[in-house]
This record gives C-alpha cells, structure tokens and sequence, in this order.
C-alpha cells in the first residue's frame, strides 16, 4: 500500500478517467462537480455500475453496493475515494 493518501487532485482525474471510459462523449471540462452525474451524462444503471468497478480497480478498493449513492457527482466521488483510499493507505 501507498505510505501516503491519494491527492484530491488525483482522485477527481481517476474519476474523470472512469467516466470516459464508461461514457467516451463526456466534456471533463463541462462536468459540474456537484451535479448528479444522471443530470449531465446519459448513463444507465450498467454504466453506473461499471463506473464503480473501474473505481474499484484503478483504487484498488472495494466499494459496497450500499455506497454506490455516494458516487453520484463529482464532488461525492473525491469525497468518499478519499475516505476510503486514506483507509487503505493506513492498513484498514
């Protein structure tokens, strides 16, 4: 594991790489970062799932089907991966 906790910065770029990945037409700079994702990207229940794994396999996390709600903007994303990274990069 990492001695030290993932950067906001890099956080929101791995999102942001996700999103691309699930939905290619995305405009990064076009992203409002606390607007529901739903309300700006055409995405469906199986994008949002594979956006979760991608999550979870760039991170090297595992995130709960109970906290996908969390992911659902950009902001929520930066906030609840830093929890969890910060977590990991302590041994828990």
């Amino acid at each position: 594991m990492k001695e030290s906790a993932v950067s906001d910065e890099e956080l929101r770029s791995v999102v942001v790489d996700a999103l691309l990945q699930v939905a290619p037409e995305v405009q990064p700079a076009g992203i409002d970062p606390s607007a529901n994702f739903r309300d700006q990207i055409d995405f469906d229940s199986l994008d949002y799932l594979n956006f979760a794994l991608l999550l979870e396999k760039r991170l090297g996390i595992r995130i709960p089907e109970l906290e996908y709600p969390r992911l659902s903007s950009l902001d929520g994303c930066v906030a609840y991966l830093r929890s969890r990274t910060a977590r990991t990069s302590a041994g828990g």
